[in-house]
């Protein structure tokens, strides 16, 4: 874990994406208050308004928040967003900018718009979160970042204000490659662990119990801890988290990265069979443990 400096940096920030996540990390860099100027912009009024109450500045359109910041931080669903996104900010940013993208996109496309920022004399670094949404509320993500020492050293101050852990993992791309591997094995242990909780209750054993007796074992995780005890236990499954649909789409990154390296994924395959069942059942927009009613009712 990297130690947080208190230096108040010059360096102006924009923020583009106030969703679960990117709201409250732009939250906490403005109530951080290290940088003079904190901008943001989202279509959704409503999440403008919940950042804008704790102060920052709402800008009106791309360019006036591009015009007004030396580093700006994207928080977007997917890669099909990060691009749009990038291709309309690129011709209105100047050289000597950061760009960070905290989303989470496949590996060649991170890698593509580092090239095209290199090209432009723009400062790129691919930075995904992990964590909980109540850690981005805390500030106290996981993220890991991609990109030369130059860009790294620029961005550091920033991610300090959302992150308690950052790691940085090379060049542009290896800070994806690390966020989608992370979540590929999340996913199998979650699905590893409804099945368990599945046959567990089917055998007259409470999965609470089972949850119980796995902390004491080999079996903990913090798979165990966070989404089997508040979620898969209670059967608790929301939405506007991290749906079926977003983690099916990390699932297909990490299936795509894996066949690029010649690696045959079966545990990401096997996966892509149970989120396709999620998502014929209905479950696409429910925080992705929703799977565990796949094992309930099978």
């Amino acid at each position: 874990m990297l130690s947080k400096s208190k230096l108040v940096s010059s360096q102006r920030v924009g923020f583009i994406g106030l969703g679960v996540m990117g709201g409250a990390m732009c939250r906490n860099i403005i109530r951080r208050e290290r940088f003079p100027l904190v901008s943001f912009l989202d279509h959704d009024a409503g999440a403008v308004a919940s950042v804008a109450a704790v102060g920052g500045s709402a800008a009106p359109d791309l360019r006036t928040l591009v015009d007004q910041s030396d580093i700006i931080v994207l928080s977007l669903p997917d890669g099909d967003a990060s691009d749009s996104v990038v291709n309309s900010i690129l011709p209105l940013m100047r050289p000597g900018q950061l760009l960070i993208d905290t989303s989470t996109i496949a590996v060649r496309l991170a890698q593509e718009h580092a090239r095209r920022c290199e090209a432009a004399q723009i400062l790129y670094l691919d930075a995904p979160v992990a964590r909980t949404r109540e850690a981005a509320e805390a500030g106290t993500l996981s993220t890991m970042v991609g990109g030369s020492e130059e860009a790294f050293a620029m961005g550091q101050p920033l991610l300090e204000c959302i992150a308690s852990d950052i790691t940085h993992c090379g060049p542009a791309g290896s800070g994806e490659v690390v966020k989608i591997l992370n979540n590929m094995v999340l996913f199998q242990i979650v699905n590893a662990l409804s099945e368990a909780m599945a046959i567990a209750s089917r055998a007259g054993v409470s999965p609470q119990l089972l949850a119980d007796v796995f902390e004491k074992g080999s079996a903990d995780s913090f798979a165990l801890r966070n989404h089997g005890r508040k979620s898969l236990v209670p059967g608790n499954y929301p939405e506007r988290a991290f749906s079926t649909n977003y983690a099916r789409k990390d699932n297909a990154y990490a299936l795509t990265l894996a066949q690029q390296v010649g690696v045959k994924a079966l545990g990401a395959e096997m996966m892509e069979r149970v989120f396709q069942r999620a998502v014929d059942a209905g479950f696409e927009q429910q925080y992705f443990p929703v799977l565990h009613r796949l094992h309930e009712v099978s």
